[in-house]
């Protein structure tokens, strides 16, 4: 089973995998830890990853980049909007109101979702891992910003499915740094909570988390983020900046040109990392755009001048964090910071000030994502036994259940006939299931939609679902219970629903009633008035129902419902009375999820991924041939003027060698763009002049190895056939003398083979190939090898001795003192028993001696 965790960025992505010795960042194809988050569309396949970055400048409009930003968002998004002004591919809206991106694939464009192109950099992050594993992966944990809607959560799920991969959970990125710092600690207290305060500032958000910790646990106290707060923020100032400057000093516009931004933008992140530990720095690049090259410079206070806008947004994130854990500053003992985007100096001025301490800086800021992930990737996997720690998560959001009241509700002059109940307020643990009671006649919708959606930017509604139908046996208005759902990923949704039906039974008291109860599969309320109790649990979850009682009047209202005891069944001593049981049926359930993929369609991207994997898998190969072809003209061609020049004549090597000139020049023109089979059929023609040469080096380089093993086989089986050793005296004469003919026989054969070689010159063919040396040298030693090792008989058997007495039986107690006689003999004594090969009896085990004596 793999243990893995992704962490995919807005720029790049880092691959970590658990092992026995830890957790351990894996390298790519270019043996970088960090790959980046790049799509790159060809005119014959795609290019993902490292491979990707380095086609985007030659390619700019079909390399598709931060795609962690277009996922799940409707394209109307004021910050897409944003986000799309800087892209240099293209984006348009979709049928359903949410962005399509457009690239140049195949000799066509294509279309894709931003779903389709994260699966396409989770198909690269899955071989990354598993060319590093050597096993297949399927089983991860993936990290995902704690701003992330439901939405979004289902999109990253799918983009999972299309690679192959099956997320365990889907952790919050600030969670998972919280993981990989207290999972390590071991001076945590038991009792008094360690309250860290948690930075994440990455290339396009910035997230806050506060946690407490105790001895092998974790506890999320607050989340608050701003999604448009990053390094980039930081390079796009630079970026604008240094436009209007080059616009207004050397007259060219670099927003007109794709390839002149990406050429900037490159060049402003580096500059920004250089005012990172630098006071000032220059900005040079060549060639920029129409031929220009630029230069600037600029100061770190300028610089810091021209970001106030984004540092002023740095404390609204921490003030909410602090009031909703409800401490003051004084009580966050620990400030971590993490993240590319926080190596920015004024970030960490901010950050002191705040919080009245310097922030610490123990912690990888870029891997630590990944590494938390694939800690608890280890800790909800059978494979790894992890230290005991609990890690106590939070939903960031609120969700409420809404649905339409009955008809006479609205018959009373109710204005809005739409009634809504909190389930999962802000800060509810994950995961958790909370139950709601319907009175209903027939089918019914329930939708599920945010609370609140000032900070979310997204649509209020998540999905609805219709309950039914169902049909009631006795009153109109039947009782339905509705279990919904927060999962391990953050993701809502409606469980099951229940009809519950009261029936009166004449029911028999038992003597056993625990095993009557087992049997029946419903609730047993008594006789009374009194609602049937609940007796659903979860272990893991935590359990609230909310029961939407009506009055006579029809209005409902969503109130908690009351906890009443379970049942307890009457004894034996009480007389029969007739009881009612709860009959529960299952209803059917129908989801609709706004804006996410239905599974006809995640099926389809998944058909359609293997066939782009298929077709990149064709082109690496035929790559692969081409270069095989190539190489072998080149190495060819240098070894036919150095080691192979005496084994091949000059005619044959002035002819091969213009063949290859001829190769050579057909690779770099008319077979540039070949097939496979062309260049796997080209090679072969090659071979079939050249392996000729090589055959007959190899066998000049390796006959006389193989000639001195052949001689070693027959002198030692003659000498040993001829000789006076007592260890072949048991060996028949007659027998002896077979193994001597047979030595000289084969002595004889080399010796006019080798004649034969030596007159040749070594461009000729071999009349004394290797292979018929060692096909010779192999028949010898089965012919002689079963003569000169035939075992000697064994010797007569002696005369059968006259039979002891037996021995009498020992007791337990003369056992014991043998025991300690043996254990107190002599070291001489027990060196003698080690050279016959027998154990001293001293070391046996004690139990195994006793059981195998005789009985008294």
């Amino acid at each position: 089973m793999s243990v893995v965790g992704f962490d995919f960025g807005n720029e790049s992505c880092i691959v970590a995998v658990a092992r026995q010795r830890g957790i351990d960042v894996v390298l790519n194809d270019e043996s970088k830890r960090e790959t980046p988050a790049v799509v790159c569309f060809g005119d014959k396949q795609r290019f993902i990853g490292t491979a990707g970055a380095a086609s985007t400048m030659m390619n700019p409009k079909n390399a598709i980049s931060q795609i962690k930003r277009l996922i799940g968002r409707q394209f109307n998004d004021p910050e897409l909007q944003r986000d799309l002004k800087s892209f240099p591919f293209s984006v348009t809206e979709g049928p359903d109101g949410y962005p399509l991106i457009h690239a140049r694939y195949l000799g066509e464009v294509r279309t894709f979702t931003p779903t389709q192109l994260l699966g396409m950099v989770f198909s690269n992050l899955k071989t990354i891992a598993e060319n590093n594993l050597n096993v297949a992966v399927v089983d991860c944990c993936i990290g995902i910003p704690v701003y992330f809607t439901d939405l979004q959560r289902r999109a990253v799920l799918d983009a999972a499915t299309i690679a192959g991969l099956h997320p365990l959970r889907l952790l919050h990125e600030t969670t998972a740094t919280a993981l990989a710092y207290g999972i390590y600690k071991t001076d945590l207290p038991e009792n008094d909570q360690l309250n860290v305060a948690f930075v994440d500032i990455g290339h396009a958000s910035m997230q806050v988390c506060i946690a407490g910790f105790k001895k092998g646990q974790l506890k999320i106290l607050s989340h608050s983020f701003d999604r448009s707060l990053g390094g980039r923020d930081f390079d796009e100032v630079l970026f604008q900046h240094f436009a209007a400057k080059f616009k207004e000093e050397y007259r060219i516009d670099v927003l007109q040109n794709a390839r002149a931004c990406l050429r900037l933008r490159a060049a402003c992140e580096k500059l920004k990392k250089m005012l990172s530990a630098n006071p000032e720095a220059p900005l040079n690049i060549e060639c920029l755009m129409d031929e220009k090259d630029v230069r600037g410079f600029i100061k770190r206070e300028e610089f810091e001048q021209i970001s106030i806008p984004i540092l002023e947004r740095v404390k609204r994130p921490l003030d909410k964090a602090l009031a909703d854990a409800g401490l003051s500053v004084e009580n966050v003992q620990v400030v971590e910071v993490v993240g590319s985007g926080s190596r920015v100096p004024a970030v960490i001025k901010i950050l002191t000030e705040f919080f009245k301490k310097e922030p610490r800086r123990t912690m990888n800021a870029s891997e630590c994502v990944a590494r938390g992930c694939a800690l608890e990737c280890a800790i909800l996997s059978p494979t790894f036994k992890v230290r005991e720690f609990e890690v106590n998560e939070n939903f960031p959001f609120s969700i409420a259940l809404s649905w339409k009241g009955s008809a006479p509700e609205a018959q009373n002059g109710a204005a809005d006939n739409q009634q809504s109940t909190i389930v999962f307020p802000r800060g509810n643990p994950i995961p958790s299931w909370k139950a709601v009671t319907f009175y209903r006649s027939g089918t019914f919708s329930v939708d599920v939609q945010y609370a609140d959606v000032s900070e979310l930017q997204a649509p209020s509604k998540i999905s609805t679902y219709t309950i039914g139908p169902f049909h009631s046996t006795k009153s109109e208005r039947a009782k339905v219970k509705v279990k919904a759902r927060l999962n391990l990923h953050g993701i809502v949704s409606v469980e099951s629903a229940t009809l519950l039906e009261e029936e009166e039974v004449e029911v028999p008291v038992l003597k056993e009633p625990a095993k009557e109860d087992a049997k029946m599969d419903t609730d047993e309320a008594p006789n009374d008035a009194s609602p049937p109790s609940s007796t659903e649990t979860d272990v893991n979850m935590q359990e609230q129902d909310a029961k939407c009682s009506s009055d006579a009047s029809g209005v409902e209202n969503g109130v908690p419902d009351s906890g009443d005891k379970p049942v307890q069944m009457e004894t034996e001593t009480k007389v029969e009375a007739p009881k009612k049981k709860v009959k529960k049926t299952v209803i059917p359930v129908a989801e609709i999820v706004y804006g996410g993929m239905v599974p006809a369609d995640v099926q389809k991207a998944v058909e359609k991924e293997f066939e782009m994997a298929l077709q990149d898998r064709v082109m690496e190969e035929t790559k692969d041939r081409k270069n095989a072809v190539e190489a072998y003209v080149y190495d060819m061609r240098n070894k036919l003027n150095e080691k192979y020049r005496e084994f091949v004549t000059d005619s044959d090597r002035e002819e091969f060698t213009s063949k290859l000139q001829e190769v050579e020049d057909w690779l770099y023109e008319e077979g540039e763009d070949e097939t496979k089979g062309v260049y796997v059929a080209k090679l072969e023609e090659l071979k079939k002049q050249g392996d000729p040469i090589e055959e007959r080096y190899k066998e000049y380089v390796n006959r006389g190895a193989v000639i001195d093993q052949f001689n070693r086989c027959v002198n030692s089986y003659r000498e040993a056939a001829v000789s006076n050793d007592p260890r072949f005296d048991h060996i028949d004469i007659s027998e002896k003398q077979k193994v001597v003919n047979e030595c000289v026989e084969a002595d004889s054969w080399l010796r006019e083979k080798q004649q034969q070689q030596d007159t040749l010159p070594k461009h000729a063919s071999p009349v004394l190939p290797s292979a018929d040396v060692l096909k010779k040298t192999q028949a010898l030693d089965g012919f002689c090898k079963p003569i000169m090792m035939k075992p000697r008989p064994a010797p007569a058997k002696p005369a059968t001795p006259e039979t002891q007495p037996t021995p009498p039986p020992h007791t337990r107690e003369q056992q014991s003192q043998g025991g300690d006689a043996n254990a107190n003999a002599s070291p001489s004594a027990e060196r003698e028993a080690d050279d016959k090969g027998e154990v001293p009896s001293a070391s046996e085990d004690p139990m195994e001696a006793e059981t195998s004596a005789p009985s008294a």
